[in-house]
């Protein structure tokens, strides 16, 4: 029994080294609070729902296992007892038809697998789904565009996008601290997938689900959406922010500080060409005019660890890239080419610099 578990485990680490290996690559910047939890996979989970699903996927697992090994076994039995010898006539052997006891392995082993499945991935989606959110959990609503997160705190008053802060919670149940999201989509069907913390729950327009959180460990997170949406489903990427109470509470006060007014030339210049083009008519920053709703908020923008949705690190570099050309980022994204001169991208991001 021991060695059998230990094989078992050894199997699985050698799978999440490989998925390790094969995971998207990541932006990671410079002087990070939390250390970075690289391994997108669910075999290193590190939230209640995370474990409750990589317990039913080692169960698949090792009956997938099973099953191989008796097929293969049999298979490479039958290869050796009956291979062709030199003593064989070149007849064809007896053939054997109608055994019931084979006929009846065969189909009765099967739908008995078959129901330990359904039964064992039935619980767990069931302990998932009706976990009770304690009155004082953290909510967040989650909203997906063709290719970013919206995520509001609405009880906090924030609102920011593609990444999600919230506070470390407790391996004791008695001490918990989930957090609540509500999962909202604004255009197609998008895929919540945080794998080292929960399972995929689908974003589907005009209807709302939901889904929870509770690490135990710091850290930044990296998740992805895991439903097919448009061109840039592969770089509608997702981090996750787990901070100590005392990080969470620091983030939000932060969240709350209005940016500061422009005060070079620059940045008055490019200010003023921010809500002079068609800027305003998307992005929102709060307490001005700018109240556009169909790309993400740039209240805190610079507050942020990458830009586009994942797709590279947030730093001067990047983002002159990007009010230049998004298409050259991220090519099929909905933020136009606004066929900026030099000067002007410059004076813009300078303006954007402040949004902190």
């Amino acid at each position: 029994m021991r060695l059998r578990g230990t094989l078992l485990s050894l199997g699985f680490r050698v799978c999440g080294a490989l998925c390790a290996l094969t995971a998207p690559a990541f932006a990671e910047p410079a002087g990070l609070e939390y250390p970075m939890r690289r391994v997108a996979h669910i075999f290193q989970p590190l939230s209640r729902p995370a474990e409750m699903i990589s317990e039913a996927a080692y169960l698949v697992s090792l009956i997938c296992l099973g099953v191989f090994l008796v097929v293969a076994g049999l298979l490479v039995f039958i290869m050796i007892k009956f291979r062709r010898r030199a003593q064989d006539d070149g007849r064809e052997p007896p053939q054997i038809y109608g055994s019931t006891n084979i006929e009846l392995a065969w189909t009765v082993i099967p739908i008995l697998i078959t129901v330990v499945l359904v039964l064992v991935t039935s619980r767990t989606i069931g302990e998932i789904q009706n976990m009770k959110m304690p009155e004082d959990a953290l909510k967040i609503r989650v909203v997906g565009h063709q290719w970013w997160w919206e995520i509001h705190y609405e009880d906090l008053g924030i609102v920011t996008a593609n990444e999600v802060h919230i506070p470390v919670s407790s391996r004791d149940p008695a001490q918990a601290t989930p957090t609540h999201i509500v999962l909202q989509s604004a255009d197609v069907i998008h895929s919540f997938w945080v794998p080292q913390l929960a399972g995929k729950t689908d974003l589907v327009p005009n209807k709302t689900n939901d889904t929870w959180l509770d690490p135990y460990e710091t850290g930044v997170y990296f998740g992805n959406c895991a439903e097919y949406c448009g061109t840039q489903h592969a770089n509608m990427l997702l981090r996750v922010i787990v901070h100590t109470p005392e990080g969470f509470a620091k983030w939000v006060a932060s969240q709350k500080v209005p940016p500061a007014a422009p005060q070079t030339a620059e940045e008055i210049k490019g200010h003023q060409l921010f809500y002079g083009y068609a800027c305003i008519n998307c992005h929102t920053v709060d307490g001005t005019v700018a109240e556009g709703v169909f790309g993400p908020n740039l209240t805190k923008l610079m507050t942020r660890q990458t830009i586009g949705a994942g797709v590279a690190e947030l730093n001067d570099q990047t983002l002159w890239a990007w009010v230049n050309d998004p298409q050259g980022l991220k090519t099929g994204c909905l933020m136009p080419d606004m066929q900026l001169l030099d000067p002007e991208v410059d004076a813009i991001v300078a303006f954007l610099k402040t949004l902190q």
